[in-house]
């Protein structure tokens, strides 16, 4: 067996090494061309004469370790000069079976497609994916053991593919400037592809990536002998140029309904060196980010909305070590506002929720020595919220100050894919408003065969004086360690928090004073049988406690499974059974209030996404045995291709909850609670049409409404119990939510790294104390209410310093 194995690798140009969790490694060897072939998806270039080949790709998914089908096969050479790498690719198929769905940029739809990845410092921790699709469309990401796949990241690269009678081709044209890597004379780097057949579900790699060990940079062959290859001068320039108008019935004196603006900016990126990079963005417009879904909050902590800003979510995998960046807190979302100036009587004119940020600035990179480094810096102008007294004088105050936000972290790479970092996050406010800092140390180690890891964190916030607040510090750490990989894993975990610890200012936290423990069991059966490919099952268990005084908050056991069926449909059953508990924060007040028992189940079912007409939702169900309550969510959704440049998504999402128990308002200093019915439905529709791979337009349409319908009042006493309340009726505190949103977005990308973009929202909110019944009339209410209607038209064009040099020069 050895030797028919090394014969055959021989033969292809490979050879076979050995990684350190004892599984083999395939070794392609670069080759070095002369002449750059011409990237145009046919592989007629004579520089593709006599180079290797990397071929026999090995199954993930659906039956990880099969070796592709003759008919399927997938054949990539790989060449590079002193400008860029190279790859050809011929993936055979029957012409019917390619799928090609056109997408828009960094979305890979319904399509076959290959990808490259590679790990330029030969780390097993980071690296950088190319992809490209039947249909020709660009995908490219960046990875890391901290935030995984990270599909913001984009670069700047070339591609083209072609379908033919024998399946298709691509070419690809990767530049340095796209990567980073070390000055070395002779460079090894890590490396695989990646194949998916989309119409069978079938993910093949070059070097096998097996689904019981955990991670896949580390499971990368090896790209071997790049010789003198020197980072170019990484400088692009990418100005915008943008227009704004807006309209918003507010239909009050002194305030213009409509309004326009023209902004202007740039980003800025600079390699410093081979390694390091300078992301810069100056007077960045957010104008085309899409909307917030925004809900109807009953709880006392606010909700965790998803960044959309590319800014903000590409390349900062170093900054999010530690759960401490939360970036809408910049801008956004931010945590403070002063409203000593709202006199009483005083009528709002003008409030900003959001702050203007003026500029942001990331550097980060990674020496030979696997020390990774970075440093984030955004500053938000001052904010000014106008008011009218009673006598109908206007006035500011300045409701948010100038404010800079600053992240540093150093993280080293140790072998077995283990890292220590330290990280430190800063808000600096300008005049009286306090400061905050937090502090964290961080690491986690695995053993030789990236089995078993231990892991953990020890962070320190710091919240200076205010007028009436003493500076306070805090504390927290975090706790974990299991095993990782193979068909059983477990993990046991700890996270505590002291009564002061508090980095909200520049991250996301709900609450602290806790003492919390879980343990997890996950069974994989990865070998399909005659009636799955694939099964995952897992039991949770989670106790808290309170950390001072250790008061009982709750205890739960959540089992569940997944499987996956030889037609491609999937199925997860959970359920969860959780104790009754103490709640400390719901009263809004800081008393206790007893929570009940419950019991959950939940099945979720989804067709074969790769069907023109697929399927599939979940039904979720909650008991409360104590309160003779329940809620219920009942999901469907619905894809339709027309062809493939036009497609449809419905979404439907019904969750009705009778007799449930919460906090509802205070009668003088008593909390008051209320046993409601609630309905809440949230429908949303969303469809595309590509005119090319480069060009298209997107729609996405909201509409959500919830309602809160009280029916019986109570007092909470200060065991935690509640009884009858006979006090004061409340007044107002039924609720009726109504959000609509719709965005629609045209994009073409005129040439690499430079787009036109136009953009249509409108955006209408009722948030009524009283109830409308009937989903018709709420919807109906909503779209005949104020809309916040506007148009953007943005330009934005790339510069590239090398290639505005060359140009010069002719």
């Amino acid at each position: 067996m050895k030797l028919t194995l090394t014969t055959l690798l021989l033969t292809l140009g490979m050879a076979c090494a050995f990684a350190q969790n004892g599984k083999p490694k395939k070794i392609v060897r670069a080759q070095r061309t002369a002449a750059s072939p011409k990237i145009d998806g046919v592989l007629d270039d004579e520089v593709w004469n006599g180079v290797p080949i990397a071929t026999d790709f090995i199954e993930l998914r659906p039956v990880p370790g099969r070796l592709e089908t003759r008919d399927g096969r997938t054949e990539v050479k790989i060449i590079y000069d002193d400008y860029a790498v190279y790859i050809s690719a011929r993936m055979f198929d029957k012409p019917d079976s390619v799928v090609h769905e056109l997408v828009s940029r960094d979305q890979i739809g319904n399509a076959d497609f290959l990808g490259v990845v590679f790990d330029t410092f030969l780390d097993g921790v980071n690296g950088y994916g190319f992809f490209v699709t039947a249909a020709g469309v660009q995908f490219d990401a960046k990875y890391s053991l901290i935030g995984g796949e990270d599909p913001s990241w984009n670069a700047v690269w070339e591609s083209s593919v072609k379908l033919d009678d024998q399946g298709w081709t691509a070419e690809m044209k990767i530049p340095y400037s796209a990567l980073r890597f070390s000055s070395k004379e002779i460079q090894n780097w890590g490396f695989n592809i990646t194949r998916k057949r989309t119409g069978t579900n079938r993910q093949t790699f070059w070097n096998f990536v097996d689904p019981k060990v955990d991670g896949f940079i580390n499971q990368s062959g090896v790209l071997e002998g790049l010789k003198n290859i020197k980072a170019p001068l990484r400088l692009s320039f990418s100005p915008y140029v943008s227009t704004l108008i807006s309209h918003y019935p507010y239909n009050t004196p002194g305030v213009k309904n409509t309004q326009t603006s023209i902004n202007g900016g740039m980003d800025l990126k600079y390699g410093i060196n081979q390694s390091f990079t300078l992301d810069m963005t100056l007077i960045p417009d957010f104008g085309q980010v899409q909307s917030d879904y925004r809900v109807l909050n009953l709880t006392p902590f606010e909700v965790k909305f998803n960044e959309n800003r590319q800014f903000f979510t590409e390349g900062t995998e170093l900054f999010n070590k530690g759960d401490l960046f939360y970036s809408k807190r910049i801008g956004s979302i931010p945590s403070y506002f002063d409203r000593s100036g709202l006199k009483a009587g005083d009528k709002v004119i003008k409030d900003p929720q959001e702050g203007k940020v003026l500029n942001a600035t990331k550097i980060s990179g990674r020496t030979a020595g696997g020390l990774g480094i970075g440093v984030f810096n955004a500053v938000t102008n001052k904010m000014y919220t106008e008011v009218e007294d009673a006598s109908g004088n206007r006035r500011a105050f300045e409701s948010q100050p100038l404010t800079n936000y600053n992240i540093f972290v150093l993280d080293q790479s140790l072998k077995n894919n283990s890292s220590i970092s330290v990280i430190n996050t800063n808000v600096l406010r300008q005049g009286s408003a306090y400061d905050a800092n937090v502090s964290a140390a961080l690491f986690n180690i695995n053993d030789k065969k990236n089995r078993y890891y231990v892991d953990g964190a020890g962070k320190m916030s710091y919240v200076t004086a205010e007028p009436i607040k003493d500076a306070r510090y805090g504390y927290s750490y975090t706790f974990s360690t299991g095993k990782k990989s193979g068909t059983f894993t477990f993990e046991y975990e700890q996270e505590f928090a002291d009564t002061h610890f508090d980095p909200s200012d520049m991250g996301f936290y709900t609450n602290n004073n806790f003492f919390d423990q879980s343990l997890e069991f996950g069974y994989n059966v990865f070998k399909p049988s005659k009636w799955y490919n694939s099964i995952e099952a897992w039991l949770y268990v989670e106790y808290s406690r309170r950390f001072k005084p250790g008061d009982f908050q709750n205890f739960r056991i959540s089992p569940g499974a997944e499987i996956q069926f030889k037609n491609l449909w999937s199925m997860d059953i959970e359920t969860d059974y959780g104790a009754k508990g103490n709640d400390f924060y719901e009263s809004r007040s800081g008393g206790i209030y007893q929570t009940p028992q419950f019991y959950r189940f939940a099945v979720y079912v989804n067709s074969n996404r790769a069907k023109r007409y697929n399927y599939g939702g979940n039904f979720k169900m909650i008991q409360y045995p104590d309160l003779h309550g329940a809620e219920y969510n009942y999901y469907i959704y619905q894809n339709l291709r027309i062809n493939d440049r036009l497609s449809f998504g419905l979404d439907l999402n019904f969750n009705p909850n009778y007799n449930a128990v919460n906090w509802v308002g205070f009668n003088g200093s008593q909390a008051i609670f209320s046993s409601y019915d609630r309905n809440t439905v949230e429908n949303t529709l969303d469809a595309k049409y590509s005119f090319s791979n480069k060009m298209g337009i997107q729609l996405g349409v909201r509409h959500y409404w919830s309602d809160r319908r009280n029916k019986d009042f109570y007092v909470l006493n200060t065991d935690g119990t509640l009884s009858s309340y006979s006090g004061t009726a409340l007044s107002n505190v039924d609720r009726n939510y109504n959000v609509f949103n719709i965005d629609l977005s045209y994009v073409w990308q005129f040439t690499p790294g430079s787009e036109l973009s136009i953009t249509y929202k409108d955006a209408a909110e009722t948030n009524e104390q009283f109830l409308t019944r009937r989903y018709d009339r709420n919807f109906n209410k909503v779209l005949s209410g104020p809309q916040n209607n506007s148009l953007s038209i943005k330009v934005l064009y790339y510069i590239d310093y090398l290639n505005l040099k060359k140009k010069k020069s002719k």
